[in-house]
């Protein structure tokens, strides 16, 4: 049952002011520092008993006690990115401390933290209304991919095609301002299975799911939950399989940098990790590229970004840490639904 507002429209009132490198304030005063040594989380490469842990805690211990100004100072002699507020900073440098060590412990070195080969970010958009009715259904009309090679930590291809909406195929004054696409735009496009079946083409040929392991990646549970789920309704197709599961990176984001969910929206984010947005809010292909530079970010700074939610009777659910690693499956083209 789809909620009273969607979180489609309510993002666009989000706080689009971003912050500087000189100052906390803003969606970063929100943030819960860490002041004790972080555990370290488990490897590969022993259990807890090695004194190389005893030694990452000492350093985290030591990181804790830095000043803002300290951290940056550390970070740039260090040669790591010094933009971002006091508990990236010191989250980045435990993570570098923390890898030198184990590398100096390991004969293999590096912490096998990437779980995927490629990540795909995707952020919808999708028909609303200014003041959208409790049974508004939004058709998605933008659907664009960002895709990250892992271990080269960029942005290495992306794909982009309009849709045309069927049920309501007016787009509303409102829609047009916020996403800044047009109804000759749309009118043009094909309608949603025909440019799932391109997709699923697109992904197939970077061979995803076969020859690479890759997952998803969303702003959110909404892109997936309710934009994709309801439009495969719609146009009376099966659910893709790949994706099912998906990497919230909200959730991934407030986890390991230990920030309240309230300033886990996109342009919090970005100003916490020290970015401005590039591009045009609230197109998709620019709202996935600047996903993306979060996620890269984040990715080097050491979290282990992994799916966390997955679709379960059209709700989404958690999955939990302890949860079995794997990919999506590979991409097959859209199925009619019985």
């Amino acid at each position: 049952m789809m909620e009273e507002k969607s979180e489609h429209v309510v993002r666009k009132f989000e706080n689009t002011g971003s912050g500087t490198d000189d100052d906390d304030n803003g969606c970063a005063n929100k943030q819960h520092s860490s002041e004790e040594p972080d555990p370290p989380s488990p490897t590969a490469h022993g259990d807890f008993s090695d004194p190389v842990y005893k030694e990452i805690s000492l350093a985290n211990g030591t990181i804790n006690r830095m000043t803002r100004d300290e951290l940056r100072a550390k970070c740039a002699e260090l040669k790591l990115d010094t933009r971002g507020v006091k508990d990236v900073l010191r989250k980045r440098l435990k993570n570098y401390y923390k890898k030198q060590k184990l590398k100096q412990a390991a004969a293999s070195g590096g912490l096998g933290d990437t779980y995927y080969d490629y990540i795909c970010v995707v952020d919808f958009e999708a028909t609303c209304e200014e003041n959208n009715p409790q049974d508004f259904l939004h058709e998605i009309i933008e659907f664009p991919i960002v895709l990250i090679d892992t271990h080269t930590l960029e942005i290495v291809d992306s794909f982009q095609e309009y849709v045309k909406p069927e049920v309501n195929p007016q787009l509303s004054d409102f829609c047009v301002d916020l996403t800044g696409i047009t109804q000759k735009m749309v009118d043009e496009a094909d309608t949603f299975p025909c440019v799932l079946r391109r997709v699923v083409v697109w992904l197939q040929e970077k061979e995803l799911g076969t020859k690479y392991k890759y997952a998803l990646l969303t702003d959110g549970s909404w892109d997936m939950s309710k934009f994709l789920y309801t439009q495969c309704r719609l146009s009376q197709i099966r659910y893709p399989q790949f994706a099912r599961k998906w990497i919230n990176i909200r959730k991934s984001y407030g986890n390991y940098y230990k920030v309240a969910r309230s300033q886990t929206k996109l342009m919090c984010m970005l100003e916490n990790l020290g970015m401005q947005y590039e591009g045009r809010l609230h197109c998709g292909l620019d709202d996935s590229r600047n996903i993306a530079r979060i996620a890269i970010r984040m990715l080097k700074d050491g979290c282990q970004l992994r799916v966390n939610e997955r679709l379960h009777g059209g709700e989404p659910q958690s999955v939990p840490i302890t949860a079995p690693f794997e990919g999506a499956p590979p991409p097959q083209k859209p199925k009619s639904r019985d």
